[in-house]
């Protein structure tokens, strides 16, 4: 096993702010997922600075105060890296960065940071190009000498034309050229989908690290990558799925997170068609995240965004196993029992067990913990599609309890 001192991980400290529509317990929330995503960009969190605002300071984020008691810890700590969990302005992060001397990123920059380490594909990485750039470009200031000249500098200027006019003249072409370039990938990948045919689809969904992959490798019998890290998958993967004697295609769709920046969004659009273009949406949730109910929200809310919030769904609460309710001592008379308290059997007799006319399905991907049950559900809303688009073969595909009838028989 690889000791972490081996591993050169970036010094990192957080900055979040307590406001009036933000909590302490939410604020907490947030930076436990912040951390998450510093570790996966490659990042250590040496501490975390928080502060109670009305509304952040335009200038600093923070307050006068505050910002000079962080670039003490910087100083005294050798810290690389500052991440602050809400997106900020060019003005602040211009500020924040002078006053700090060294890297100031906020949580668009690290979640596009990430991204970029996962792009395997020629497709993926002009995704994340495009977003890059659009969060850069009204970012660019003076620092930005490292830009390539990619146009000869002889006789490109125009009379007077500044360097920082250069660099966003550069970021600007980049962008038009890289959405020139998505478009005919677009249209490749529109094709590809037509030519699938009348196949029923099935779009995994959910929030990032919620196990959608596993699930996809214990369905499909197919080897996507896995690992506990956020946004382990950015590519779509699409699988041909047999259950039963019932084929449909399967596809593994990048994870969503809270404050999911707009760029992403924008630039992933394509494979967010992918959802958009699905029969029926597997929602697949952590319930052994402690906050999983606001993850459930988040996704609705990008579901929502993308026009695909009415689809037929299965929740899929992965991860039972995991799973371990809070000890309530039966003698604490001062501690109000809560949700946190329940036991997986309580939590299905809420509202769980009436989203979508019991659409709740329980499981474990990893230990394929109850399957036949999820299998059962699966087979039976595609062939309910199945025979809405292929009336007269309906006969080929009974319901399920007739199916394993016949297998047995």
């Amino acid at each position: 096993m690889i000791e972490k001192e081996e591993i050169n991980f970036e010094r990192s400290i957080l900055v979040g702010i307590i406001t009036k529509d933000q909590d302490e317990s939410k604020l907490k929330e947030y930076l436990d997922e912040l951390e998450f995503l510093t570790y996966t960009a490659g990042g250590e969190v040496f501490k975390r600075f928080t502060q109670k605002m009305d509304q952040p300071n335009s200038k600093t984020f923070v307050g006068t105060g505050k910002i000079e008691e962080i670039h003490n810890y910087i100083v005294e700590h050798n810290i690389h890296t500052v991440i602050f969990d809400d997106e900020l302005t060019p003005a602040q992060q211009k500020n924040i960065s002078k006053i700090l001397d060294c890297k100031v990123l906020d949580r668009t920059n690290l979640i596009l940071d990430i991204f970029a380490q996962r792009a395997q594909t020629s497709y993926a990485r002009t995704q994340v190009e495009l977003a890059q750039c659009q969060y850069l470009l009204p970012r660019l200031s003076g620092m930005w000498t490292h830009l390539e000249r990619q146009r000869g500098g002889i006789g490109m200027r125009g009379p007077g034309e500044t360097e920082i006019e250069t660099d966003r003249r550069i970021v600007r072409d980049r962008i038009a050229l890289l959405r020139d370039k998505l478009k005919i990938i677009d249209k490749q990948m529109a094709s590809q989908r037509s030519n699938r045919g009348a196949m029923v689809r099935v779009a995994l969904v959910g929030y990032t690290n919620v196990g959608k992959s596993t699930l996809m490798n214990a369905v499909g019998k197919s080897e996507v990558f896995v690992e506990n890290k956020l946004f382990a998958t950015l590519d779509t993967t699409v699988r041909k799925i047999v259950i039963g004697n019932l084929p449909f295609l399967l596809s593994d769709t990048v994870g969503f997170i809270r404050k999911l920046p707009t760029q992403l969004v924008e630039s992933f659009k394509s494979t967010l068609d992918e959802v958009r273009e699905a029969d029926l949406l597997l929602h697949v949730v952590d319930i052994s995240h402690h906050d999983f109910e606001d993850h459930i929200e988040s996704v609705n809310e990008i579901l929502k965004d993308i026009k695909s919030n009415d689809k037929p769904t299965i929740m899929i609460f992965n991860k039972i196993d995991a799973y371990t309710p809070e000890h309530l001592d039966e003698d604490d008379l001062m501690t109000e029992r809560t949700s946190k308290h329940y036991s997986i059997e309580e939590w299905k007799n809420t509202w769980m067990n009436k989203v979508g006319e019991k659409n709740a399905i329980f499981i474990s991907a990893t230990n394929k913990e109850n399957f036949e049950e999820f299998r059962k559900k699966v087979y039976e809303m595609v062939r309910e599609i199945h025979i809405t688009r292929f009336p007269y073969n309906n006969f080929l595909y009974p319901d399920w309890d007739h199916l394993i009838e016949e297998k047995e028989d």
